[in-house]
């Protein structure tokens, strides 16, 4: 591999991943730019951290979608950022923990029946958000912001096209159904007429991202802290997939006390900044077992592609032109396909729902999750993801256990 190849086969990698990291912060409202910057630095710091030997890329984190929102709403973006800072802490404090006493204490704190149900409700938690926005209204449903008529054959276009591209595509194209669901979704709403470019106009080639710091809430930092649960396993999930990919294995060297420490850190400055927080991308794991991209020096080439691309302004402001319809046909499949990762989590590791333990742990933490339960006390509650994972960690360790327990071991975890 010559040098200039490197740099290309970086930017490779980030055009896989372009999708998701930015459709993320368009559901949520934060800045694509400041997401794009902060992928690329919180990837940089993984690898300093990881001593970059990992050829994995770190960005927008999918299972933070909801908590954000309602961080948000309730008490704005800057304190939903020093929330998301301190969830940042909690995967370094594991990180500390994994070195100490090993992985075993992650398998017995989150086996399969405590992250299966939490993974499906931050799935179904959104699945009216997708909705509502599928057929033109704003995520709460309370005003139209298309035609229905309109917006429905624009978000079915996006969805077939995410569906047939993820189903029936070869080769590297099968690794971007986000980003061939937006491509032709926007290309139907040009056509209808609802995409609105004064913005690309009126916006200046090179720009600061609209960078915000954090503000320090008690409520927020409560609220947020518990929601790093099934991230977490799903890191480990992916540090095992690329160790398979690669024949190495990464939980050893650099072990997975680092991995977890730099997944950690990353999301940490992300939320400095006022990114979303971060996770190891599967999208980028399937592109480098496609091209056999194993030399880490790459993501640091994608770091770098992803933080400079955060500066041009008009790429910025295109992003935000994104008609709603297009996000909401993309996330009825997106949504789903976490909550079926959620199901998949308990059939794999064969979680016996017979069993009266394991039934009351996924049947409540369903129901809470579902129904929008909130537990609170004076100017705190706890809801959504926050809850569930509290209660399911709580049921799961004061149940006693039946004879035949379903242990989480690193060879059975699920992956996003």
């Amino acid at each position: 591999m010559n040098r200039l190849s490197i740099p290309l086969q970086g930017a490779q990698m980030l055009f896989v991943a372009f999708g998701a990291l930015v459709l993320m912060p368009l559901i949520t409202g934060l800045d694509t730019s400041v997401a794009l910057f902060t992928a690329g630095v919180g990837t940089l710091l993984f690898q300093l951290i990881t001593k970059r030997q990992v050829p994995i890329f770190l960005a927008s984190s999918f299972a933070f979608i909801a908590p954000i929102l309602y961080g948000v709403q309730t008490w704005g973006i800057p304190a939903t950022m020093g929330g998301l800072m301190a969830a940042g802490f909690v995967y370094v404090l594991m990180g500390l923990t994994v070195k100490l006493k090993g992985t075993q204490f992650i398998h017995k704190l989150l086996p399969p029946v405590v992250v299966g149900p939490v993974i499906m409700i931050i799935g179904l938690g959104l699945a009216p958000l997708a909705v509502n926005m599928a057929i033109g209204k704003t995520g709460d449903g309370s005003a139209v912001l298309v035609s229905y008529d309109i917006a429905i054959t624009v978000s079915l276009c996006a969805l077939l096209t995410t569906i047939i591209v993820a189903v029936f595509a070869k080769g590297l194209l099968k690794l971007m159904p986000i980003l061939s669901g937006i491509l032709v979704g926007y290309g139907a709403s040009l056509y209808f007429g609802i995409v609105d470019f004064n913005p690309v106009i009126a916006a200046p080639w090179l720009a600061m991202p609209n960078f915000v710091a954090p503000e320090f809430h008690w409520q927020a930092i409560l609220f947020m802290i518990p929601v790093a649960i099934a991230p977490a396993v799903e890191h480990i999930g992916d540090i095992l997939a690329i160790s398979n990919v690669t024949g190495k294995d990464y939980l050893k060297k650099p072990g997975l006390h680092r991995t977890l420490t730099g997944d950690g850190v990353a999301t940490i400055a992300a939320s400095a900044f006022g990114g979303p927080p971060n996770t190891t991308y599967s999208e980028v794991t399937g592109a480098v077992t496609l091209t056999k991209s194993f030399n880490p020096k790459i993501m640091t080439w994608t770091a770098i592609t992803a933080i400079t691309l955060a500066f041009v302004g008009k790429l910025g402001a295109l992003m935000q032109t994104i008609p709603v319809p297009v996000m909401g046909g993309i996330m009825c499949l997106l949504f789903g396909s976490i909550a079926a990762v959620g199901l998949n989590t308990l059939i794999r590791n064969q979680v016996d729902l017979a069993e009266p333990r394991n039934l009351s742990i996924v049947a409540v933490t369903l129901v809470f999750g579902i129904g929008g339960m909130a537990f609170g006390i004076g100017e705190f509650s706890l809801t959504g993801i926050s809850l569930c994972g509290i209660v399911a960690i709580l049921l799961n360790l004061i149940l006693p256990q039946s004879e035949t327990k379903s242990a989480l071991k690193p060879d059975n975890i699920e992956q996003d």
